[in-house]
């Protein structure tokens, strides 16, 4: 029993036999911490068991737990790769007890299993304990006879999650290695080093710590252990390195096929980088993460870029990532199922990421070069360029260092740590969370006291049911009165709370003596339907009885826009393959709004065959399926799940239509606990009104359905309809004869264009090109009215062949808004720099700034009467 999968699977079948419920890891995106990038410690699951706010599964659990570290607090990404025992990517194995057992337990289950299941040498093991805390050394002299040399007091063994929350003393098992590997026991100066490994961390949670210094008892003590698998993967072993056991072993393997490079010497550095990054952003991207500018999406390309610029060092001709995740699936597909379901988005996700990423990287060497442009040896490149290249290019501070020095260059490293703490202390801004805990503990409160909410919605719109709880700004409250908008919950209601993209009902709850008007229902606490209630007429309180109503007409609109989201979601993944996925919807009785991942947009053939699938389905008429079972039971028989979603012990599985022409069973099985058509002739008409990219490698498809559907293309008919009747031909015609004007209105453009520019250069029968000498440079400024900024370039090409050597500044005026363009030629370029005298012409208009290369620059200012100042600062910038 040496494999990583050998040992989890021992540590789950352990912790079975002896009564802990066995719960599958929970999604990297937490679904219970705002404050959170990602889930990065095998407790952050079950954070709300610990403080009381949520009754747990089970007394006793345990779980192998995803966990990723490359952003926030906990941050290893730097690291990853050059040390042996850093990864962005791991998992945590851990037995959990919320009341059941506490201390002696927690010792006795961690030593048996070290000593007994895993036959580590005893001997070879020591532990630590906080100095004040006496119980936990004595049990270990206990437990497993260890004497006082053997058990260390640190000061660090105190473990929280944050500033505040769970927290208490905790106590570590380390493996010796032996003396032939270099360090020391942990406390001690050598500590660092690879001989003294810990492999087991048990946390005895005792207190909650608050903001203002505070620390209470937690209602019952709780034990959270972690076990590392990969570092105990190492021990079993006989290696020190994570990245010489055997998974890794094999990533590398391949790595090294895919790159004909073998990893030694600094290519056994980018192989390690590789392997590591391609678990920690495939499992990202299997939950439900896609590479973005922001938040959890940055940090995903971050990872993905760094791997990539690895797999560039070692000379990759072509994408590499998506290539290998076939052989990561092989190894953790069977332990994580949702990895195999969604191999074919991780390979599509990687692959457009590494295209972009091979063009971008161009792109930062041409930047590096012009940066360096005129920089001799023992020159300094600024701080600030060297982070726009690691922000925006991805590329880490040391390729900037070693691409520069051998041109004798340093890198400004004050000035570009000073730019990192920047964005640091952004991203901390951006993540300090907003309130929503103790906002869930109140609703989790409720739940304990309520139980779920009875919702009867799938076949009624209307029913009674007892008000048993009003929330006004976040607390509990016992009435409302006219004129207030509170949280209502009602123990049995026909109204559906907003979820998975799905808008929540409207309608409204009449009482005795009064009525009101719901404006939303959410969903609270996991199924607490809470409707936000604008309370019209007389008094609400706490146990009255009442009648509620959902707008029938709306709800009949959101179900057949639901519907026509699944068969979208079907229809795009025949049409354009199995990699899409969905990344976000919006559905209310209005229209549809679907976000999913494809590289590119789609063509009109493509929204055709989308349409023409959508639509043949809807034309079958078949009724809808619904039944109950478990996650597991549904996706093994082709139920498709979202990715990321959390999902509880029962699901509802939503079955719609045949298969096309070829095909067999179903057409659309998705895992989805919102309220649809009877039929899929309920939704009457699917229309595609728009298709564009919101992300890279992330389509938005707005759509309609029904009535909605009917007056939109009676709208483009009398469109249509309208301009055969101006143009004075048939329907049919139309878009021949808008294309004929198009292209006569282009050749106008054209034809324009040549005159400004012959009457600005002196063809023509204008004045030819006057210039004058200013520092010691011939200049040419013209304002040119009429000329926008796109038109400028063409004039300054020509009046460059006039100015082989000097400097053209030219400034034109149109719409009220002023446009620069400055060209330096010849000689000149040694002198002056077109970017900084644009910039200098812009903000003499009033304007922010400029771009451009050495040789040539553009910008605008939003003040055309400025003109004449924008040459004038030119002027000043050559005198200066």
């Amino acid at each position: 029993m040496q494999s990583l999968n050998d040992i989890r699977t021992a540590f789950l079948d352990y912790f079975k036999a002896r009564d802990h419920l066995i719960v599958p890891s929970a999604p990297l995106v937490p679904q219970n911490d705002p404050t959170l990038l990602f889930v990065n410690a095998g407790m952050v699951p079950f954070k709300n068991y610990v403080t009381g706010a949520e009754a747990p599964p089970a007394p006793k659990v345990a779980s192998a737990q995803k966990c990723v570290r490359a952003g926030g607090k906990h941050n290893d990404l730097d690291n990853v790769g050059y040390t042996g025992r850093h990864q962005t990517f791991f998992e945590m194995m851990g037995n959990f007890a919320f009341g059941e057992y506490f201390k002696e337990g927690a010792i006795v289950y961690s030593w048996e299993f070290v000593t007994r299941e895993l036959g580590l040498d005893p001997a070879r093991l020591l532990v630590s304990v906080h100095p004040k805390d006496q119980d936990a050394a004595e049990m270990w002299k206990k437990v497993a006879g260890l004497s006082d040399d053997r058990i260390i007091r640190l000061e660090e063994n105190f473990w929280a999650m944050g500033d505040t929350g769970p927290c208490g003393t905790n106590s570590e098992i380390f493996y010796d290695h032996g003396e032939h590997v270099p360090g020391g026991p942990p406390g001690s100066p050598d500590e660092d080093g690879d001989r003294f490994v810990e492999i087991w961390n048990d946390v005895f949670m005792q207190w909650e710590q608050f903001a203002d210094g505070r620390r209470v008892d937690l209602p019952k003590p709780q034990i959270d252990t972690g076990m590392g698998l990969e570092r105990v993967a190492t021990v079993m072993q006989g290696v020190t390195s994570n990245y010489d056991t055997d998974l890794f072993r094999t990533l590398i393997a391949a790595s090294e096929e895919a790159t004909s490079t073998r990893a030694v010497g600094e290519a056994k550095f980018s192989h390690q980088v590789i392997a590591d990054h391609l678990r920690s952003t495939s499992f990202l991207i299997a939950d439900g993460v896609g590479p973005s500018n922001e938040g959890r999406g940055y940090v995903l390309r971050r990872i993905m870029r760094r791997a990539m610029r690895h797999a560039h060092i070692l000379g990759a001709a072509e994408p590499l990532m998506h290539r290998l995740v076939p052989t990561l699936v092989g190894l953790m597909g069977d332990a994580y199922p949702e990895l195999r379901r969604a191999e074919p988005v991780i390979a599509e996700t990687l692959r457009q990421e590494e295209e972009r990423f091979r063009r971008t990287l161009g792109r930062g060497m041409t930047l590096l070069e012009e940066a360096t442009e005129g920089l001799g040896e023992g020159a300094t490149l600024p701080g600030e360029t060297a982070f726009k290249l690691y922000d925006t290019y991805g590329f880490p501070l040391d390729l900037t260092q070693d691409a520069v020095r051998a041109r004798g260059i340093s890198v400004d490293l004050e000035g570009f740590e000073t730019a990192m703490n920047r964005q640091r202390e952004m991203a901390r801004e951006a993540w300090t969370g907003s309130g929503q805990a103790s906002a869930a503990a109140e609703w989790f409160g409720l739940r304990d006291r309520f139980g779920a909410t009875e919702f009867v919605g799938y076949g009624a719109t209307e029913a009674n049911g007892e008000v048993q709880a009003l929330v006004l700004d976040g607390a509990e409250v016992p009435s409302a009165s006219a004129g207030q908008t509170v949280q209502a919950l009602v123990g049995r209601t026909p109204f559906d709370a907003a979820s998975g993209g799905q808008a929540g009902d409207t309608g409204e709850i009449e009482w005795a003596g009064g009525r009101g008007r719901v404006l939303d229902t959410q969903k609270q606490a996991g199924d607490l339907h809470v409707h936000v209630l604008e309370v019209l007429e007389g008094e609400l309180k706490a146990g009255d009885k009442a009648t509620l109503m959902v707008d029938a007409a709306r709800r009949t609109s959101t179900r057949a826009n639901h519907s026509a989201t699944h068969l979208l979601h079907s229809a795009l993944r025949n049409v354009l393959g199995p990699h899409v996925s969905q990344k976000g919807q919006m559905v209310d009785g209005e229209r549809i709004r679907f976000d999913f991942s494809h590289g590119g947009p789609l063509t009109p053939e493509e929204i055709d065959r989308i349409e023409a699938e959508v639509n043949a389905v809807v034309r079958q008429n078949v009724a809808a399926e619904t039944k109950d079972m478990s996650p597991e039971a549904a996706i093994a028989e082709g139920a498709m799940a979202l990715f990321g979603e959390k999902y509880g012990e029962s699901v509802r599985v939503l079955t719609l239509g045949r298969a096309l022409a070829g095909g067999e069973g179903a057409y659309s099985v998705e895992l989805c606990g919102g309220t649809h058509v009877a039929r899929t002739g309920d939704i009457a008409l699917f229309k595609i009104v728009s298709e564009g990219g919101v992300a890279a490698g992330v389509r938005r498809i707005e759509a309609l359905t029904g009535e909605a559907a009917r007056r939109y293309l009676l709208e483009q008919a009398a469109v249509a309809k309208g301009l055969a009747e101006q143009f004075k031909v048939p329907v049919a015609d139309v878009a021949a004869r808008v294309e004929a004007l198009e292209a006569q209105r282009r050749k106008l453009e054209r034809e324009l264009a040549d005159a400004k520019r012959q009457l600005a250069t002196g063809g023509g029968g204008g004045a030819a090109a006057e210039t004058e000498e200013v520092g010691g440079v011939k200049f040419l400024g013209r304002v040119l009215d009429g000329v926008g900024g796109k038109d400028l370039r063409p004039i300054a090409e020509t009046f460059k062949k006039q100015v082989p050597d000097g400097v053209i500044a030219l400034i034109g005026t149109a719409d009220g808004k002023a446009a620069a363009t400055v060209a330096v030629t010849g000689g000149a370029q040694g002198r002056f720099s077109a970017v900084d005298l644009a910039r200098a012409a812009v903000v003499g208009m009033g304007g922010q700034g400029a771009g451009g290369k050495p040789d040539f620059a553009q910008g605008g200012a939003p003040d055309a009467a400025r003109a004449a100042e924008g040459v004038a600062a030119v002027k000043a910038a050559l005198a200066g």
